[in-house]
């Protein structure tokens, strides 16, 4: 089974508090993007719909955001969501990055936030994006900087890694910071033809009113990767690892919840 079906149930667990600590990044991409009211707008890897339904009051209600997602389980959860909310301008469907089941020039924005980093083939999904697009408009895309930036990500893995081996990965492997390097993913954009690439380096925090334990709890469930490595621990060894993981926790732990500097590229580029 796909490692993203299997997470899925834990992201959608999750919703809220994702919307909450991504929110910085969701409004530069709408920003980068140029987002505003009556547009078509689309948000690919949306997961279980979010920065979409973020997103869809910018829209307003002559506006349409169009969410997708490969993996069925994400989108079944982006559709209660929705539902949930009372959207009626938004509509989510299983689909990839590099084949938009969508007519040229469609979209007014297209963005996606931490999706570039999977893509199976970036450069074919940024002329998908572009194939999409309406003439000068703007796609915008998210991705983590370095983990050393990003103790988000160091935090836990750091201390799991001093008992369990972690293979390198090859350069360009899927990976959270498979575009962490500057100019990389926007060499992508030159490639597949976009007008203008830009970068920028987008410094913020990410909040949210969870406890230290909590925070342990979110991130062993909603990363395949830390699940597959705390599945080889002893039972002794769990108990240590996620001692030492609240200990280095405690630095970012506020009275009114987890707060951590981050660090993120925003990619944009515009259809000639």
């Amino acid at each position: 089974m796909n490692q993203w079906s299997v997470a899925a149930p834990f992201w959608e667990k999750y919703s809220e508090v994702i919307r909450q600590m991504f929110a910085p990044v969701t409004q530069a991409l709408a920003e980068d993007a140029q987002i505003s009211n009556r547009q078509a707008l689309l948000d690919i890897a949306t997961g279980p719909g979010d920065p979409a339904l973020s997103l869809a009051p910018l829209v307003g209600p002559e506006g349409k955001v169009f969410g997708i997602d490969p993996i069925p389980e994400m989108i079944a959860a982006a559709r209660r969501a929705a539902n949930q909310l009372g959207f009626t301008n938004t509509q989510f469907d299983v689909a990839s990055a590099d084949h938009l089941p969508f007519p040229a020039d469609t979209f007014d924005s297209v963005v996606s936030r931490f999706g570039a980093m999977f893509f199976p083939s970036p450069v074919d999904a940024v002329r998908e994006m572009l194939r999409v697009l309406k003439p000068e408009r703007k796609l915008a895309l998210a991705v983590w900087h370095s983990a050393e930036t990003n103790p988000f990500f160091h935090t836990i893995s750091r201390v799991i890694d001093r008992y369990v081996d972690s293979p390198s990965l090859a350069p360009d492997a899927p990976d959270p910071f498979r575009f962490a390097s500057p100019g990389k993913l926007r060499e992508v954009l030159t490639e597949a033809g976009a007008m203008a690439p830009a970068e920028r380096l987008l410094q913020f925090t990410i909040e949210t009113p969870i406890s230290s334990e909590e925070f342990w709890t979110l991130r062993t469930e909603m990363s395949e990767k830390l699940r597959e490595k705390i599945a080889l621990l002893s039972s002794d060894q769990l108990k240590e690892v996620k001692r030492q993981a609240l200990e280095v926790l405690r630095e970012y732990s506020t009275n009114s919840g987890m707060s951590f500097p981050a660090q993120v590229l925003i990619v944009s580029g515009t259809r000639n």
